[in-house]
């Protein structure tokens, strides 16, 4: 039996949302779809100039490369044109963007929140990166201006989430609250198939991932769970895998079993990752394939989050890994 396409999966379990009349199909193809022209420029990074810094920083004071504004452009571009959300948040936008109806109004159900392209500082030297996403409904009246509050909701409340890995394949992987499923992108013919169905975290992981390059500048309770990785027992020492992209290190824990951590530093207090681009989306994959998100001493998707890009530590993966990464923090700091 041929395995079935993205649209296929997407129309078969519409039955899930009896509130949606097909917004949120619609919306989801429209995510499909813009991430098939990012992968095609991604896949020409060496022979077009869409590869190293642009000429401006983002609203976090960070280099912008000239994908990253592409990405970004190319999505919100998708979205709008589909006339399915009444709301977008982006990473490397200060501000949410409004969009309203063809009479002013707008009656759609949708905020979308977006990393365009997460990792994209890995694109001069062909490492894989991605986009993430994460999809509200609003609560503002319907017809009416959307508002900072119908981004600012906690992460329990996501409708959908995933993610877009542009590496030696492109799949697209994403969660409407009934489970993870991916799909790999066929690039002759330009569709997604269905090859990761009902995706979990192995029972048991052995990946640790984390920048040790800030090892001097992490908690003590952080440093202690590192050294505990690295212990010779029975079932230790971990392997220790960093790539710098979150979709990349997610992914690949998520196929092999591990953890992901990124921590507060003295350089950044308050944890350095986007609590509503890259947090939320992710920690609501990650319990969704049976594993767990934390900050250290919270559960992510309950977060009441408080500014559009507001930052947090974030703790990712099988939940016994989680679990211990908590214990030394309580005991430690």
């Amino acid at each position: 039996m041929e395995p079935k396409t993205l649209g296929e999966f997407i129309i078969a379990k519409q039955h899930e949302f009896p509130y949606s009349t097909g917004e949120l199909s619609s919306l989801l193809n429209s995510i499909r779809l813009a991430a098939k022209i990012v992968n095609h420029y991604v896949n020409k990074a060496g022979l077009v100039d869409v590869i190293g810094a642009a000429d401006g920083t983002n609203i976090h004071d960070e280099q912008q490369q000239k994908l990253d504004v592409l990405a970004n452009e190319l999505f919100i571009k998708a979205l709008i044109n589909r006339e399915i959300v009444c709301g977008i948040a982006s990473e490397e936008e200060k501000d949410y963007i409004t969009i309203s109806g063809i009479n002013g109004d707008n009656m759609n159900k949708y905020v979308v929140l977006i990393d365009p392209l997460d990792g994209s500082s890995n694109i001069d030297v062909n490492v894989s990166v991605g986009t993430i996403f994460s999809i509200y409904r609003r609560i503002s009246p319907a017809g009416s201006p959307v508002t900072l509050e119908d981004f600012l909701q906690p992460g329990y409340k996501q409708v959908a989430a995933g993610y877009v890995i542009y590496g030696t394949s492109t799949m697209l992987v994403y969660t409407t609250g009934h489970g993870v499923n991916g799909f790999t992108l066929n690039p002759a013919i330009g569709v997604f198939y269905l090859s990761h169905p009902n995706m979990k975290f192995p029972p048991k992981g052995k990946i640790y991932s984390i920048n040790e390059g800030n090892y001097v500048h992490f908690p003590m309770g952080i440093k202690k769970y590192i050294k505990y990785c690295q212990e010779e027992t029975d079932d230790r020492p971990y392997t220790s895998r960093y790539i710098g992209s979150l979709v990349s290190d997610f992914h690949r824990n998520l196929i092999k079993g591990g953890v992901y951590l990124y921590p507060p530093t003295s350089k950044h207090p308050n944890g350095k990752l986007r609590l509503l681009y890259e947090c939320n989306p992710m920690a609501f994959l990650a319990e969704q394939a049976g594993g767990k998100a934390s900050d250290g001493t919270r559960r992510i998707l309950d977060i009441e989050p408080t500014e559009l890009h507001q930052r947090v530590p974030f703790y990712v993966g099988n939940t016994e890994m989680v679990d211990k990464i908590e214990d030394f923090i309580q005991i430690y700091d």
